[in-house]
């Protein structure tokens, strides 16, 4: 997001404040400890003050019991000020990481919404940065800006009244100083807000970065490409550090002005405090005061200027909060939108013609009117970019279609809710996606909280059930990230089981033989065969020779479905599916 489009203070504050309501006795409690440690600094400069004052006008009337008592009353504010500062430190922390856990809730239910568009166009590298740093500096944020601001107006307002009864000149100009201050700092605050947030979004771009090269770390091992991708690495660290450089410029410049008015403030008192000391103005004790109360005003200043630094990370963590959580759920249940029961399976297109958001002049499908009978095998054949797998997305509502509509058992899929619609369908892909984790976990995926005994037949029904056995721990094995320690047939094999414990009545297979060895093909087809009886299946094949039992088998081109038959039927027609088969066995007998 660029300087100029960057959201109003105002309604980060408004997006942002409603987290506190699950906290108001929290934050209220921590409020009144922030106000109770003001206590000793308000205090202290009047004890002395008033010593002071008793020892110049006749430091006989100095007591032992007197100066004990002032003792005593300052010994039980200390006492007071380190109580509340505890509470603080630990109560008022755990009510920010709270505020950051409610906030990360959000952020991820709000992320599992989203689209496939939406991650077409984020890296992943960004979001974690999101969920993760940034959040963190919003706890912080949340935490300290109320304690912060409350002390800093107490100590500030407790002051101006205070010096106002001891000289009222010399408050007015030492307070005159304060919103010049103010507007040298502005800029500076201004310009820390966009450096944080160019920041923010090239430590994203480095997550990314590095999650491509160590996700793809084969691929970089097997080009022996290791350093073009520390050159690469190399030329984003670089942009961080350019950014970090601008930051701290900023920073200094925020933090050489405060520094400077501190200065003023300083001499001021010292030099005109002297001649109203002179004038008779000023009493000795009064003067020592000041200069205790300049310190303490000072100081708040001061942690506010330290604060601001942490108010602008704050700032830019809750900012791109808000951008996530603006990005629009486009594909979500309509109102009224009712479950699907005992499915049976047809699957009806009725005019369907879809394209991309980002590429609207290109229609991927064209006024497709389709009929699938329920419990009916369809294959799809066709070129690459033809729309065989874009066709097949727009059943379980993973695109909504352009225009047109798809009914499931006379139902059009937008009144039905998306759960019970995608409960109602099996996926089946080339690229397996195995979690981290053991094999049970990945094949129970399908149906969480089965039975040891579903997970089992499962696995049988999918072939799996004799090569997980012989793994070190059976069921218990941890497979490591994406499945790394199995082969392709068996991560295809644990997806299949997953989606033969799911039990779905409709099922897609999305080419998920194509990168198999022919040993293990022949025994995934084998699992998919038993997987897809008795339920509506669409087959995107890649290896004709796979789709030769299917019912009827659609030729998707460019121009739409230009023909349907058996392979029988197609193979006499001598057409497209013809010249594909002919050219994928010519290249299967060489």
């Amino acid at each position: 997001m660029s300087a100029a489009t960057r959201l109003p203070l105002r309604h980060l504050l408004k997006r942002f404040l409603p987290y506190y309501g699950k906290y108001k006795k929290e934050i209220a409690l921590d409020l009144l400890c922030a106000l109770l440690t003001t206590g000793c600094e308000i205090i202290f400069p009047l004890i002395v003050r008033a010593i002071t004052n008793q020892a110049v006008e006749d430091y006989t009337r100095i007591t032992v019991s007197w100066v004990l008592k002032l003792g005593g009353l300052y010994l039980l504010l200390r006492v007071i000020d380190t109580a509340a500062n505890h509470f603080m430190q630990y109560w008022g922390h755990v009510t920010g990481a709270k505020l950051e856990t409610d906030m990360r809730t959000d952020l991820f239910a709000h992320l599992q919404q989203l689209s496939f568009s939406y991650y077409n166009e984020t890296k992943v590298g960004q979001i974690m940065a999101r969920i993760t740093s940034d959040l963190f500096d919003v706890t912080e944020f949340a935490h300290h800006c109320p304690e912060e601001f409350l002390i800093a107006g107490v100590k500030i307002t407790a002051a101006f009244i205070i010096l106002c009864g001891m000289n009222v000149p010399l408050t007015l100009l030492l307070f005159v100083l304060l919103p010049f201050m103010l507007l040298g700092t502005r800029y500076f605050r201004r310009k820390m807000r966009v450096a944080f947030q160019e920041t923010r979004h090239q430590v994203g771009e480095i997550n990314a970065q590095v999650e491509d090269s160590l996700l793809g770390v084969r691929v970089v091992k097997s080009f022996a490409n290791e350093e073009l991708e520390k050159e690469k690495f190399g030329e984003g660290n670089r942009k961080f550090f350019g950014f970090k450089c601008k930051q701290y410029r900023y920073m200094a410049g925020f933090n050489t002005v405060t520094r400077l008015f501190d200065g003023i403030m300083y001499i001021t008192v010292v030099v005109v405090g002297a001649l109203f000391l002179k004038d008779q103005k000023l009493t000795v004790g009064d003067y020592t005061a000041y200069l205790l109360y300049i310190s303490t005003l000072l100081t708040s200043i001061r942690r506010i200027v330290d604060f601001s630094e942490q108010f602008e990370r704050g700032m830019t963590g809750i900012e791109r909060f808000c951008e996530i959580m603006d990005a629009p759920v486009e594909i979500k249940d309509i109102p009224g939108a009712k479950p699907l029961d005992e499915v049976k399976g047809e699957v009806r297109f009725e005019k369907v013609s879809f394209h991309y958001k980002d590429d609207q002049s290109h229609e991927v499908l064209s006024n497709l009117d389709m009929v699938v009978k329920a419990g009916q095998n369809i294959a799809l054949v066709g070129p690459s970019g033809a729309g065989k797998t874009t066709l097949c997305n727009l059943i379980p509502r993973f695109y909504d279609v352009t225009s047109g509509r798809i009914l499931i058992d006379g139902r059009d899929i937008q009144g039905i809710t998306l759960k019970s619609l995608r409960n109602s369908i099996g996926m089946v892909q080339q690229e397996v996606y195995l979690f981290s984790g053991t094999v049970r976990d990945n094949i129970s995926y399908g149906k969480p909280g089965a039975a040891e005994e579903e997970i089992i037949l499962a696995a049988k029904r999918a072939g799996a059930h004799d090569f997980v056995s012989s793994l070190p721990d059976g069921y218990d094995t941890y497979i490591g990230e994406r499945g790394v320690k199995l082969s392709g047939g068996q991560k295809q094999r644990l997806s299949i089981a997953r989606v033969f414990l799911k039990n779905p009545p409709i099922l897609i297979l999305d080419e998920a033989t194509s990168a198999l060895d022919n040993e293990s093909e022949l025994l995934v087809q084998r699992s998919l065969e038993e997987l897809a009886k008795g339920r509506t299946t669409f087959t995107i094949a890649h290896r004709l020779t796979t789709i030769r039992n299917a019912d009827v088998i659609w030729v998707l081109t460019d121009k739409g479905i230009e023909e349907t038959g058996s392979h029988e039927e197609l193979m006499r027609k001598g057409g497209i599916y013809h010249a594909l088969y002919s050219m994928y066995s010519g290249e299967k007998k060489r």
